[in-house]
C-alpha cells in the first residue's frame, strides 16, 4: 500500500472518503514524517512546507496553526486506534462476535490492534509521542473511552465473570490489566524496540497467556482474599 492510500484510509470516517487535495495530502504526509522524527515542538511549519514541496503559506490556507495540523493527524488516529468502536468494521469483527472464552476475546482484540498499528504506524507514532504534551488530546481520549468503550468492555468482562472464568475482582481492574498488557506489547513492538528480532505470533500468545493466568478465577480470587485479609 502506498503512502497516499494508507493516509486516505486513515482519514476515512465510517468508510466515507475525506476530500483532500494533493497538496493537503503532501502536507499531512510531510507533517507525519517530521513529527515522528523530531517531535511536534521541534518541527517548524517551514520544514514541513519544504518537505512537502509547497509554500509555507499553503499550509496556513488549509490549517490555521501548527496545532490544527497536528490535530488533523491525531484525531482520526485517536478515533480508529483508541476508539475503534466508531469504526463499523471493528465493532462487527471484535465486539459483536460471540466468544467461547475471555481468552478468545483478548486474542481477537490484540490481533486486530496489531494489524492496525502495522498498517498506520507513522500516524500512530505521532499520536503516542504527543499525547502526553497536549491536554486536549488526553481529554479526547478520556471522553472517547468513557463514552464509547467502557460499557462495552465492562459487559464482556462481567459476562465471563458470571460464567466463572474470571475472578470476581472489580471489572475496572480487569479492563485496566487487559489494556495495559496489550498496549505494553504493542508499544514495545512498534515504538520502543521496532528493530528487535520479534517473533510476533509467539509474543502475542505469551501476552495472552500472561493475562489469562493472572486473571484466572482460582489464582486471582486467592490473591484478592489475601488483600482483604491484609486490610482486615
Amino acid at each position: 500500500m502506498n503512502e497516499q492510500q494508507w493516509l486516505k484510509e486513515l482519514l476515512q470516517r465510517n468508510g466515507e472518503d475525506v476530500k483532500l487535495s494533493e497538496k493537503q495530502i503532501k502536507i499531512l504526509q510531510a507533517a507525519i514524517e517530521m513529527f515522528a522524527e523530531k517531535g511536534y515542538a521541534a518541527t517548524s511549519t517551514s520544514e514541513i512546507a519544504k518537505k512537502a514541496g509547497v509554500a509555507e503559506g499553503t499550509i496556513f490556507r488549509h490549517y490555521k496553526t501548527k496545532k490544527d495540523l497536528l490535530l488533523a493527524i491525531v484525531t482520526p488516529t485517536l478515533f480508529k486506534s483508541v476508539a475503534p468502536f466508531l469504526a463499523k468494521e471493528f465493532v462487527k469483527e471484535v465486539f459483536e462476535s460471540q466468544y467461547q472464552s475471555y481468552e478468545d476475546f483478548i486474542r481477537a482484540l490484540l490481533k486486530n490492534r496489531y494489524q492496525f498499528l502495522k498498517k498506520y504506524l507513522p500516524a500512530v507514532r505521532v499520536f503516542w509521542q504527543e499525547i502526553a504534551f497536549h491536554p486536549e488530546i488526553k481529554e479526547q481520549v478520556q471522553h472517547v473511552f468513557t463514552t464509547h468503550i467502557y460499557q462495552k468492555f465492562k459487559r464482556i468482562v462481567e459476562h465471563f465473570q458470571e460464567k466463572g472464568e474470571l475472578a470476581a475482582i472489580p471489572a475496572d481492574s480487569v479492563i485496566r490489566m487487559t489494556i495495559t498488557a496489550i498496549a505494553g506489547f504493542l508499544l514495545a513492538r512498534f515504538i520502543m524496540l521496532p528493530d528487535y528480532d520479534w517473533d510476533d505470533e509467539a509474543e502475542m500468545e505469551r501476552t495472552i497467556q500472561f493475562l489469562m493466568h493472572g486473571l484466572a478465577k482460582k489464582m486471582a480470587d486467592s490473591h484478592e482474599n489475601s488483600i482483604a485479609d491484609t486490610k482486615g
